[in-house]
């Protein structure tokens, strides 16, 4: 029989997890083991040998005229692309998130598509559709309109390849926060682009800064796509990384080097940036939750 007045035995927690302390510190190891050499040594062997022959050598290899050009048409690019991108995830999330329709599944299908695809085959469908021995590539001739090897293509194929970035951000979050906030601006008798930039848009930023900081960094980054639609002619159709590709068949490493280290310190500045706006984005996303 129970009895009320005995005292309470003592209760063993248990940890969380049953590993012996070595197991865990193996696992530690082994992660930060594979960072450093598959991450931090080839980012320090970049920065090493794109100074090896000094600081004028490398101001000389990106500031070399097809360098330039190289550079030019890389932000070009990411300037097109990454608005293009940010319209079409902010119109997909908004229809996903805030609408019921037929086909949705199907629309998030599609959004997801360049994920499962090859950049290279994707550049390929392209050369297949606007190629001079494409569907509408004779068509285009005709009236003097060039889109593979030319920037136009190499726009298609860094859209195509980055276009869901933006869109996969924003749907979790605009799901999650429903369309609560949306309908109580219409009933107080907000207009629909009013509702949009005062209530849908500041809920959303972070998210949204996030999508396009991660669709920023991969325009600028692309290769494979690029290389199949763009000829690579140079200082015309060339990107950053074809850029760097041949100069390193051209035996030319240092200048190589010296132009992917842009390349590197963009992802580093990605990744800090990316950092802080999951700071934030974490401390908002608990304010809202404790309201």
């Amino acid at each position: 029989m129970y009895d009320a007045m005995a005292p309470a035995l003592p209760v063993t927690l248990r940890p969380a997890t049953t590993e012996r302390p070595w197991v865990r510190w193996a696992l530690i190891g082994v992660a930060v083991g594979f960072l450093l050499i598959f991450l931090l040594m080839p980012l320090i062997i970049v920065f090493f040998e794109a100074f090896s022959r000094g600081v004028g050598y490398f101001l000389e290899s990106i500031t070399e005229k097809d360098a330039l050009a190289a550079i030019r048409l890389t932000l070009i690019v990411a300037a097109i692309s990454v608005p293009a991108n940010l319209v079409f995830g902010v119109a997909a999330a908004w229809a996903i998130a805030k609408f019921e329709f037929k086909g949705k599944s199907f629309l998030i299908t599609l959004i997801d598509l360049p994920f499962s695809v090859s950049p290279v085959t994707s550049g390929l469908i392209y050369v297949l559709i606007f190629g001079a021995q494409g569907w509408l590539g004779p068509t285009l001739q005709e009236h003097g309109i060039q889109i593979i090897f030319a920037v136009p293509g190499i726009v298609l194929a860094t859209i195509f390849v980055t276009f869901p970035f933006v869109a996969r951000e924003l749907i979790p979050i605009m799901q999650e926060q429903g369309t609560r906030d949306e309908e109580a601006a219409l009933s107080l008798g907000a207009s629909g682009w009013r509702t949009f930039f005062k209530v849908t848009l500041p809920n959303i930023k972070w998210a949204l800064l996030y999508g396009v900081l991660l669709c920023n960094a991969r325009a600028m980054g692309e290769f494979g796509a690029v290389s199949v639609v763009s000829g690579k002619i140079r200082g015309q159709t060339n990107t950053m990384p074809l850029h760097v590709e041949i100069l390193y068949n051209e035996y030319l490493g240092i200048a190589a080097f010296a132009v992917a280290s842009l390349l590197a310190l963009l992802a580093m500045v990605t990744l800090a940036a990316k950092t802080g706006l999951e700071w934030r984005y974490a401390d908002e996303i608990a304010a809202q939750r404790k309201h």
